[in-house]
């Protein structure tokens, strides 16, 4: 029910915006989380928004990442600065009514592949 987009293709030091929504329910009651993926590895969090836009973000993309959500296009953006090849993954967003986009009912989306390479 989530859909994710702006993955893609991209050189170390790029940026890209990833986009999280949803069509026929509103993300607004939701906290909406973003983790990722990468071959052979585990999930790994990335970062989280809360109803009132409060933030978290994991170590590693702490300073380069920065999460916000337009209520009223129903999006929750990734904006990623700076990016680095350990950035290549699978990024999927999700949406919950409590905590950092995980717990309770949750819902994900199916994952949008960024691949940074020089």
């Amino acid at each position: 029910q989530l859909l994710e987009s702006g993955g893609g293709s991209v050189q170390p030091g790029d940026s890209l915006r990833l986009s999280c929504t949803t069509s026929g329910r509103t993300l607004r009651p939701y906290a909406v989380g973003w983790y990722r993926q990468a071959p052979g590895n585990l999930s790994e969090f990335v970062g989280g928004i809360r109803q009132n836009g409060a933030t978290l973000y994991g170590e590693r993309v702490k300073g380069r990442f920065t999460l916000s959500r337009d209520n009223s296009m129903n999006t929750v953006y990734l904006q990623m600065n700076d990016l680095k090849p350990e950035d290549t993954a699978v990024y999927s967003c999700s949406a919950s009514p409590v905590g950092w986009g995980t717990g309770g009912l949750t819902y994900w989306g199916k994952g949008t592949l960024v691949t940074v390479s020089s």
